[in-house]
């Protein structure tokens, strides 16, 4: 039978420094009891229904301590404990619902299944930009090895990328993939100032917008091509009517021609230039 103390053991633990799995699994009173033994025995025998619904929830009531205690290993990594603690009792539902009494000691089981699910909660759901599995895998080693440089070598200077290169074993492009990366775990909102306060600006206001020139630079470009194929009278007149802004009176003067004929010559070489530039 439970006794009422072990039923109501409290499911919240003071927060403790990162601990290995084995010292996870060592700080508890309860894995190898009697009940805990039997309980499990029980539930494999039994088959789906409200018996053992009721089974595995003792065994979720006597094992979720140990599940907290591992969500709390991964606290201040940008998420919620409540959150990371749901995260864990479903890994610990999962572990009980697919432990083997007969393979061993439940927690040698227990501890990979759920800091497992843990993890796949950061790699699945907390990344701002999503990333192929193998650049965050580079992440992972990458941020593994600059903590190691850093605790190796005296001074504050940060691990090149050549040295974390031959301390992983990577190449310099897989360092800086990894480092990349490392920035996708987050975003910044559009909102937030990036300058002074007294004349501060947004990040939205750093982002560029479609430049207009892009479309007037290909069609002068078409339509130079065009004009290169006007006879060199015609070219004349559109250069001193639109680069030299003469009038066609002017023009005409020049020219020893006529407004009227100026005015046809100008209208007839505009309509072969666009007609040119449309058709390519």
């Amino acid at each position: 039978m439970l006794t009422e103390n072990s039923a109501l053991r409290p499911l919240t633990d003071a927060p403790s420094p990162p601990q290995s799995a084995t010292a996870v699994a060592t700080d508890r009173n309860f894995d190898d009891s009697l009940e805990s033994g039997a309980l499990f025995i029980r539930l494999v025998e039994l088959e789906d229904g409200p018996e053992r619904v009721a089974v595995r929830d003792e065994l979720v009531s006597l094992w979720l301590p140990m599940a907290h205690r591992i969500a709390a290993r991964f606290r201040d990594r940008g998420e919620a404990i409540e959150d990371l603690r749901q995260v864990a009792a479903l890994g610990l539902i999962k572990a009980i619902n697919r432990f083997d009494p007969a393979r061993g000691a439940f927690e040698s089981y227990a501890i990979p299944t759920i800091t497992g699910e843990v993890k796949r909660h950061f790699r699945d759901r907390m990344w701002a930009v999503r990333v192929p599995r193998r650049v965050q895998e580079l992440r992972n080693r990458v941020r593994i090895a600059r903590r190691e440089l850093r605790q190796q070598q005296p001074g504050p200077a940060e691990p090149t990328i050549a040295e974390i290169a031959a301390h992983t074993g990577l190449t310099e492009e897989e360092v800086s993939a990894g480092m990349e990366a490392m920035e996708g775990f987050s975003a910044l909102s559009l909102d937030v100032e990036v300058g002074a306060s007294d004349d501060g600006y947004s990040l939205a206001d750093t982002l560029g917008a479609t430049d207009s020139s892009f479309d007037t630079i290909v069609d002068r470009h078409a339509a130079a091509k065009e004009l290169r194929r006007l006879p060199e009278r015609e070219r004349t007149i559109l250069y001193l009517r639109f680069f030299e802004d003469m009038t066609q009176g002017r023009i005409a003067e020049k020219l020893g021609l006529s407004q009227m004929h100026v005015s046809r010559l100008i209208t007839r070489s505009c309509a072969r230039v666009r007609m040119g530039a449309l058709a390519r």
